[in-house]
């Protein structure tokens, strides 16, 4: 994640906004029991005045941040489509009449210069990216609740529901607030164990400066207005909500822009908002019109029903994965969450571990649901009119993190907003290709937003970067090679074409080492020290892998397909002239094609590591000098960094297959914000902190643990690659998924060894395990492996052989011992396996 100009004072802003605590009337005192399940957030004290400390819904298309505050309660609302702006373009076609200058300057080695020449004619002269916005807050304000008791709050991740509880003068108070999944609607239930207890004021305030409150009779409190504009782009997205009161009994009245509540016996809240918003061309629709038929499909129903529906819809989805890696101390594990993330780094707690893993997949669950916007840079969730980075897309990673969980942890249905935007980039990003660098197919660069801006931004040093499309593509293959679905591959393919003809026209020679190198490239937000603190370059090593990934699905999906023969030989050649990973004189895998790393060098992205992960171009079994170096680029860049980076590192080490490590990075993420010393963690709610909050974080991790217990990139299905000590004595996962449809029913474990394995073939077809002990099976094939695997989902395109330093010492990793079966299976027919020695 870059951090440019007029990110820098909101970073401050929202780091001291971060450490506020406001100490709330009587402070509360334990709750009067534990909390029941393992799947739980809980709290014995309010969020108070600290957004992060709030508690996270979300249906998809509404977000709600609910503060557990007694006085006065505090519900924040985001809306998937409230941003800022209107369709627009943000191209530079002075590009075109440049780049020959551009690229003849960096081969010179005149970086600087040619970075400051793109400046002017790359990064955009219009917007830089529209921002997310928040809707606005519900607050709820109870008369005579200073003085309270017996506090708690929860978010139980096994429900969906956030639920705050009280006593006042021997009154015990519940609000339980859900994001229905089933109706589009904020819902809020209100309760008390004496009759004619609630009592309370609601109003509603909004950051937005075009906001309208008003109150049309008792029962209803709106909101409506345009969005900001922002960077020359006039704000025509309009908004509607709608907060409608049902009290059971007692007295309900109105002012101009609040409702008050009196001696109610219960009080159900629902909440709808909406906009004009169609697609990243179209905002013709009527907010006020879909406001009010949400609110209408809601009204049909009690809170009862209204939950029962919830639960059911979110639990489809959440239910697939349970993980078990161990028990905690039972004294540990009944503390609340804040104090568990305190002392994670010094205890074992792996039912935390297991705690934080299922909160990564509700938070994508809840931020990401099919036919809304993707989850952007934090999720769903957005409380300021000017958040760090506008709460975008930053496609040179964070994006793509966001979605690293969705098909291994059996979320594949919710990967489709990202997927659909990756369609939307390559509609807009054709016209930049073409504007700005006479190429065809598509191009985006390392930003964009709800209206799928292409164009570069915020300065060449970050902004002049043409894969954006070449990364995010490869999300459309990875769906199909998890799913199987060809009808969705023959609507991907032009897609995947798109972003293969536009590096064909876009890479040049090389006037001294004759590869086929992009140019102007760099590598995400580092420079050498070479350069001058220019990061432009050519041919750096991300973009060598990224090129080689994209013509390698290229030509795989033509080839399944039968399509396309005259352009798969074009690839096949223009393949074979990229440039190779280098091995450095340090043993580093080199991040530029000169050797020119420094071993000193910490920064937060290590993008030429992409071969090792996301991408399977690095083996411990097919390339183990590439394999060696790799670790030795890890170490070099060290543990401590931004949140969403070791998030990242914890699938770099598991691919390493040392667990030890990666449960390092994974203390590391969890440890309260602002003790790292080289940044990141995670709040008391379990956000993940850059600081500020990113969710790529979140994300990144839950992949990263669901790799140590899981791979399928590299040929087969490698159970228990890299499992940390502290879950090594016993556990069990089910319901993850691996490439070529296997589904994980079920797998046990004792002492690091595979005593239960129980796998289910989607698709059918060779399943190749690699497995750390011996298994047995009864009435099925299996085995020893031997040779490459006959499934085609498990084809591995051989990468070219690397260029060694002969300064370079590269001592190869010994790996753990494993050993591998193939197992003949049948679409929808389930497999058992067992430790032979049981």
């Amino acid at each position: 994640m870059y951090i440019f100009r007029k990110a820098k004072s909101q970073l401050f802003i929202y780091l001291g906004f971060s450490f506020f605590f406001l100490s709330l009337g009587t402070s509360a005192s334990q709750p009067a029991s534990a909390p029941g399940s393992a799947m739980k957030l809980w709290y014995n004290k309010p969020a108070g005045k600290v957004w992060e400390s709030a508690l996270p819904l979300g249906n998809g298309k509404l977000g709600a941040m609910v503060y557990g505050n007694v006085q006065t309660e505090r519900i924040q609302l985001n809306e998937h489509t409230l941003w800022s702006g209107s369709p627009n373009r943000n191209d530079n076609p002075l590009a075109l009449d440049s780049l020959e200058t551009i690229r003849r300057l960096i081969f010179e080695g005149k970086q600087k210069q040619a970075e400051n020449l793109a400046n002017k004619v790359i990064i955009s002269k219009q917007s830089h990216g529209q921002i997310f916005g928040p809707a606005g807050e519900l607050h709820l304000s109870f008369p005579g609740h200073d003085n309270y008791t017996n506090y708690y709050r929860e978010l139980d991740l096994e429900r969906a529901v956030a639920k705050t509880s009280y006593t006042v003068a021997d009154v015990t108070y519940t609000r339980e607030v859900i994001a229905s999944f089933a109706e589009r609607v904020i819902a809020v239930r209100l309760t008390a164990s004496r009759p004619g207890s609630i009592s309370f004021t609601a109003s509603f305030t909004s950051p937005q400066p075009n906001v309208k409150i008003q109150t049309p009779h008792s029962r209803q409190l709106t909101f409506s207005g345009t969005t900001i504009d922002h960077e020359g782009v006039k704000g025509m997205v309009k908004y509607k909500g709608i907060t409608h009161f049902s009290p059971e009994g007692g007295e309900i009245s109105s002012s101009d822009t609040s409702i008050t509540v009196k001696s109610s016996n219960a009080v159900t809240i629902y909440i709808s908002v909406a906009t004009n918003f169609n697609n990243f061309q179209d905002i013709s629709g009527n907010e006020n019109n879909r406001a009010t038929s949400h609110l209408t499909s809601a009204l049909r129903m009690d809170f009862s029903k209204i939950l029962k529906g919830h639960i059911s819809s979110y639990q489809k989805y959440f239910n697939r994965v349970k993980i078990n890696l161990g028990a905690t101390n039972v004294s540990e594990a009944s503390l609340p969450t804040n104090e568990r993330l305190k002392n994670f780094s010094s205890v074992v707690d792996p039912e935390f571990a297991a705690l934080y893993y299922q909160f990564g997949r509700y938070l994508l669950i809840s931020s990401s649901q099919p036919g809304g916007q993707p989850a952007n840079l934090q999720g769903i969730w957005n409380g300021s009119l000017r958040p760090a980075w506008d709460s975008k897309y930053t496609i040179n990673i964070n994006a793509q993190m966001n979605y690293w969980p969705a098909e291994k942890t059996n979320l594949s249905e919710l990967h489709e907003p990202f997927l659909r935007m990756v369609k939307e980039l390559a509609a807009t990003g054709q016209k930049t290709a073409k504007d700005m660098y006479g190429a065809r197919g598509w191009v985006a660069h390392h930003n964009t937003d709800i209206w799928r801006t292409t164009g570069a931004v915020d300065g060449a040093f970050w902004g002049a970067w043409t894969n954006g499309g070449g990364w995010t593509s490869q999300h459309l293959w990875e769906h199909y090679l998890y799913t199987g679905d060809v009808a969705f591959l023959k609507s991907a393919y032009p897609i995947l074409k798109g972003a293969a003809l536009f590096y064909i026209d876009y890479l040049i020679e090389h006037p001294k080492l004759g590869y086929l190198v992009a140019n102007p490239d760099e590598s995400p937000e580092n420079a050498p020290a070479a350069h001058q603190g220019s990061s432009l370059d050519a041919g750096v090593t991300m973009t060598n892998q990224i090129i080689f990934d994209v013509f390698s699905s290229t030509i795989r999906a033509a080839e399944l397909l039968k399509k396309d023969k005259a352009f798969i030989d074009t690839l096949v050649r223009t393949r074979d002239r990229l440039a190779p990973m280098h091995i450095g004189q340090h043993a580093q895998i080199q991040e530029w094609l000169d050797d020119i790393d420094d071993p000193r060098d910490n920064h937060r992205h290590v993008s030429h590591l992409y071969g090792l992960f996301p991408s399977n171009q690095i083996s411990a079994y097919r390339t183990p000098d590439l394999f060696s170096a790799a670790k030795t680029t890890l170490l070099h860049r060290g543990d401590l960094s931004t949140g969403w980076s070791m998030g990242w590192k914890v699938n770099w080490w598991a691919r390493l297959q040392d667990g030890n490590h990666a449960y390092k990075l994974i203390q590391n993420q969890l440890t309260p914000v602002g003790v790292n010393r080289g940044g990141g963690g995670t709040y008391d709610n379990l956000f993940d902190a850059h600081p500020p909050f990113q969710i790529d974080g979140n994300f990144g991790c839950v992949s990263g643990m669901t790799e140590m217990l899981m791979q399928s990139a590299d040929g087969s299905v490698h159970l228990l690659p890299a499992v940390p000590d502290v879950w090594r004595a016993s556990g069990s996962i089910s319901g993850i998924k691996a490439v070529g449809g296997f589904e994980i029913v079920q797998m046990e474990w004792k002492n690091a060894q595979l005593t239960k394995l129980v796998v289910k073939s989607l698709l059918g077809g060779n399943l190749r395990l690699r497995v750390p002990n011996a298994l047995k099976t009864s009435g099925t094939s299996m085995v020893r492996a031997t040779g490459e695997n006959t499934n085609p989902f498990y084809k591995v395109e051989t990468t070219p052989k690397p260029v060694i330093s002969s300064k370079a010492k590269v001592e190869l990793i010994e790996t753990s011992e494993s050993l591998l079966y193939d197992v003949a299976t049948r679409a929808g027919k389930t497999y058992t396996f067992q430790a032979q020695d049981l």
